[in-house]
């Protein structure tokens, strides 16, 4: 199993995406709790990464929700984070 460190750094690198908005959001979140994840948060989270930018895009702009209850806390608090919450 890799360190922590390196997981982060993994999932940093991950968090880049194809526009600077997603970035700044995704990233953003991951530097306020990358370092006090448990395990099922990290799980989400990265499998959260593997989902299509459009479809992060629109869950974090608040015009779908995404699938998963764990997925739906992250996201939350992303919008809530990046003052999307209504």
């Amino acid at each position: 199993m890799p360190s922590t460190e390196a997981r982060l750094k993994r999932v940093q690198w991950r968090c880049r995406r194809g526009t600077r908005e997603l970035d700044a959001l995704l990233g953003g979140w991951l530097e306020a709790h990358g370092t006090s994840m448990d395990e099922a948060q990290y799980a989400a989270f990265d499998a959260l990464l593997d989902r299509q930018d459009p479809e992060l895009w629109d869950w974090l702009m608040g015009h779908a929700e995404p699938p998963r209850a764990d997925w739906r806390a992250i996201v939350g608090d992303i919008r809530k984070r990046g003052g999307l919450a209504k």
